[in-house]
């Protein structure tokens, strides 16, 4: 499909049909998201595909605490969200239907492979991220090119040690994000809900008006 077309209808499924994700299909999609831009071409994206339905129950059930954490927080009005209430419920599903996805693939990254470069800002390090997350992008549009739906999803990055200890992960490897894998019950979105570019983008300095003319 039209690469645009797919940056557009890519958006965060909560809702999974039961059937399984042909190897050819995730083959094909990590063919393409590897050729994501990295610092250096240092390449240090790995993945590990969870099938395993154990496995699978084991990752949900860490997935819920944070969850539902979050969740009493927004109903307590400590958290703020700029999601609908919908969206939220269709995420709750989610979290109690993580188990029955067909395929988690857990994105991993060596840690000699980044170079983040902002570690002395006085502030959280994001840069490293920057040679991760684009191939996780890459991933779930080539599963959108192949009528896949994906949720990537940062909650289980809380239980880092445990989802180590569950898949073998070594040491100098780290968890970046766990995306949920199928076909969608409901149909891709015709249209994702984003702020309008004249609210995002600026000319020569923040906050200026970026006219595109």
């Amino acid at each position: 499909m039209d690469v645009i077309a797919a940056m557009r209808t890519t958006g965060t499924c909560r809702y999974f049909r039961d059937d399984p994700v042909p190897d050819e299909v995730l083959t094909r999609a990590f063919e393409a998201a590897r050729f994501a831009p990295q610092g250096g071409n240092r390449q240090p994206v790995r993945w590990v595909v969870v099938r395993d339905g154990d496995r699978k129950r084991r990752l949900a059930e860490w997935y819920l605490g944070p969850w539902k954490a979050y969740l009493a927080g927004i109903g307590a009005g400590e958290i703020g969200v700029g999601a609908l209430p919908k969206a939220v419920t269709d995420a709750d599903h989610f979290a109690e239907h993580l188990h029955e996805v067909p395929a988690i693939a857990v994105l991993c990254a060596e840690l000699d492979g980044l170079h983040p470069t902002d570690l002395d800002l006085g502030r959280f390090s994001v840069v490293g991220g920057g040679s991760i997350y684009p191939t996780a992008q890459n991933f779930c549009l080539a599963l959108r090119d192949q009528g896949v739906a994906t949720a990537l999803t940062t909650l289980l990055v809380h239980a880092e040690p445990q989802v180590k200890e569950l898949l073998g992960i070594p040491d100098g490897v780290i968890t970046a994000a766990h995306i949920a894998v199928g076909y969608p019950a409901r149909g891709f979105p015709a249209r994702l809900n984003r702020r309008p570019i004249d609210e995002i983008v600026f000319a020569e300095t923040y906050g200026n008006p970026f006219s595109g003319g």
